[in-house]
């Protein structure tokens, strides 16, 4: 048979003709899909292949499917149609729910896409199950809990995620829970079905007029603000990373986690679990409020101590109680979900119709996007980095994460951090040093410590800008023998817990260098130091007299608190000076109070790196 070579069949982007299944390479830069060339072969050359796959064998693949290999995504919890359609245009979908932790690693092997809502676990025996196959795993949602993010990386798997789509249904389960506490409705309508007629027993508050303090200010808790704007009442709201100019336009005022908490009459919980906010809601914090305060979680369980709660509750502190999250789910035996003030839904947030479609559209782009090579906004881990970037940036990389984690540990006040400055040292040309990876771990440094959000090279400038947060960055020519020399992170316009860390032109300012291979604090403020940055630290600002070391060292002693580092700053001698003391464990509050009342301490703050 004579075939021209001019004849030609195009091929799907991701095919590759060979006897293995299809595997698919994200790419860090991929053109965009209009831009990208659809890969040709001639007929000659497919025959070809043919030959050396012995096709005549009744074994064999039968050609056209060659010609046609599709992904395979396996939907292992339900999806709205709307997604499944719209995966079925570009892959062969299989759906296989209520799967075995075994039967699920049985299949992996030979799928090159996972969807899961938060039923299925995908840990590391997944991973290694899929010998390499698997290249995205999306999660229909906002919390990755249930994903190995660590193994996901290390198998070079793109996790992904759809953090928008149910915003409205989780804002309006919120105000409906709100109106519902507030008017006893759970409560009465179990009382007229067991034959009940009491009125005088569920008589309710009204909300007009009420202090409703919002606790985490993003897309779902402003969204609560307008509907509760709406209803009458007072909205305070914080969040350490909320604009004020955002606030200021839905009517809302950003204040301090104290003053929302002590000054609200409803308190409505948006905030991510982290290991900063986690039991955040504790006796401590419920001996705060008002008496008779209402608490409403459409977010986090884990934010809230559920029995400090139940305390609160009994001693009516709080009043009433609205959950739809908790620390186990479904709860077992609980005594928070059977008590009378307490009005309790099966985590329904996200369950609407609407939503659950508009989930099953947002995760079904994400995946159908991360098969054809692009790098989704909604990525929630690192994607692949070439190894000779990471080797020779490594070091770097873990001090700009830390600079940004030292950095946001220093602000203080409600107003939000609006604008980052990043100045890099470097002997190198500007187009010889690449500052995005290190651009992304210093937002990663700022943003994760008290967000949900896993910050990546990816997501990092999405993210940021998502949040309000304008980064700008310098470039400062210095005779360097590596890449850079310094990394300087300042963060304007807001106030520090550490005044010390202040910078000539009001900015919160610090600085590091790579020493020995490992991560230093150079420079705090105006204080030069030389500090690793591993561990704890506390920085305290002090009279530059004798004996400092020895008086601060004995304290830590006392409470078997051991010291791996101290180092003295100054400016100027016998004036002020920095000591910065690097610690193994972190103390606790009255360790830290007596440091505090050392005479010649004048600010002193822990940090925890």
């Amino acid at each position: 048979m004579i075939v021209s070579s001019r004849l030609t069949t195009t091929l799907p982007p991701y095919t590759t003709l060979t006897p293995k299944p299809p595997r698919f390479r994200f790419f860090s830069s991929p053109l965009p899909l209009k831009c990208r060339k659809p890969l040709t072969t001639s007929i000659t050359s497919v025959l070809k292949i043919a030959d050396s796959l012995n096709l005549s064998s009744p074994a064999a693949p039968d050609l056209n499917s060659l010609l046609n290999l599709k992904p395979t995504i396996l939907v292992s919890e339900k999806l709205g149609d709307a997604g499944l359609d719209l995966l079925r245009t570009f892959a062969n979908v299989d759906c296989c729910y209520n799967l075995s932790p075994e039967d699920l690693c049985s299949k992996i092997s030979s799928c090159d896409a996972l969807i899961v809502r938060s039923g299925t676990k995908v840990n590391r025996q997944v991973f290694e199950a899929a010998k390499g196959r698997l290249k995205v795993v999306g999660r229909a949602g906002v919390g990755i809990d249930n994903v190995d993010l660590q193994a996901a990386t290390e198998f070079g798997c793109l996790v992904v995620n759809a953090p928008t789509a149910n915003t409205i249904a989780a804002a309006e389960h919120g105000i409906a829970l709100l109106a519902a506490m507030a008017r006893n409705i759970a409560q009465a309508d179990a009382s007229m079905k067991a034959g009940k007629w009491q009125r005088n027993k569920y008589v309710g508050v009204s909300m007009v007029g009420k202090t409703l303090a919002i606790m985490g200010f993003g897309k779902v808790g402003s969204e609560v603000a307008r509907r509760a704007k709406g209803l009458g009442m007072h909205v305070v709201a914080h969040d350490p990373y909320a604009p004020a100019d955002r606030a200021r336009a839905i009517g809302v005022e950003l204040v301090s986690f104290d003053q929302a908490v002590s000054t609200a009459d409803f308190i409505s919980l948006h905030m991510p679990l982290t290991p900063a906010t986690s039991k955040v809601f504790n006796d401590a914090t419920f001996a705060k409020m008002k008496k008779g305060v209402r608490i409403i979680n459409v977010a986090r369980g884990g934010v809230i101590d559920e029995d400090a709660l139940l305390r609160a509750l009994d001693s009516g502190i709080v009043a009433q109680a609205a959950l739809d999250v908790f620390c186990e789910e479904p709860p077992k035996d609980s005594k928070l979900v059977l008590h009378q003030n307490v009005t309790a839904t099966p985590h329904l947030g996200a369950s609407t119709k609407e939503a659950q479609e508009g989930v099953a559209v947002e995760i079904a782009e994400a995946v159908v996007g991360a098969l054809q090579g692009e790098l989704s906004a909604t990525a929630v881990n690192a994607p692949m980095v070439p190894p000779e970037v990471l080797s020779e940036l490594a070091p770097y990389v873990t001090l700009a994460e830390k600079l940004g984690r030292l950095a946001v540990q220093l602000v203080s006040g409600g107003s939000g951090i609006q604008s980052v400055k990043v100045v890099y040292r470097s002997g190198r040309d500007p187009d010889d040093l690449d500052t995005r990876l290190l651009r992304a771990m210093i937002i990663k440094g700022i943003i994760e410590p008290i967000s949900d959000t896993i910050i990546n090279l990816v997501n990092a400038d999405f993210i940021a800008k998502q949040k309000g947060l304008v980064i700008s960055e310098e470039r400062v020519f210095a005779n360097s023998g590596g890449p850079v020399d310094s990394i300087q992170v300042r963060i304007g316009q807001v106030n520090s817990k550490f005044q010390s860390a202040v910078s000539e032109n009001e900015e919160i300012s610090v600085e590091g260098k790579v020493k020995y291979g490992k991560p230093h604090l150079s420079r705090v403020g105006g204080f030069e130091v030389d500090v690793s940055l591993e561990g704890n630290l506390i920085l305290c600002r002090q009279v530059d007299q004798p004996g400092m070391i020895g008086k601060v060292g004995g304290i830590l002693g006392e409470k078997n608190v051991n010291v791996s580092f101290m180092s003295v700053g100054r400016n100027v001698r016998r004036k002020k000076a920095i000591m910065a003391i690097g610690v193994d464990e972190e103390p606790d509050k009255d360790t830290l109070d007596k440091i505090g009342h050392v005479p010649a301490i004048e600010e002193f703050v822990f940090l925890n790196l």
